[in-house]
């Protein structure tokens, strides 16, 4: 069975290289990369090393199967019920809104 994970992902998110991931789980760096292309599938003891590194639940790193691709469409959340109003946006403050005229 493989082991799917997020691991490059993470790591690309905290600008962490495969020797940083591998010295803090003490393992050699050529395992990350074994894990990261899905050529190893890691001993439980060392999951919950790499998921506490990252301080996340071990579902959102490992799973049996593979995780959705995460597009700008996959992000995206439910459109506004109603086209927003003309004019400036919420965060501009009202001295603002005098410099730029009604």
């Amino acid at each position: 069975m493989r082991i799917y994970n997020r691991l490059a992902m993470l790591r690309a998110e905290r600008g962490w290289s495969r020797r940083d991931l591998a010295e803090v789980t003490k393992v050699n760096y050529q395992t990350i990369g074994y894990l990261e292309r899905g050529e190893y599938n890691p001993s439980l003891e060392l999951v919950f090393r790499i998921c506490a590194c990252f301080d996340l639940p071990v579902e959102a790193v490992f799973s049996p199967h593979p995780f959705p691709r995460l597009t700008g469409e996959a992000l995206v959340t439910d459109p506004p019920s109603q086209p927003a109003e003309p004019g400036p946006p919420a965060s501009v403050t009202s001295e603002e809104k005098s410099l730029h005229g009604p």
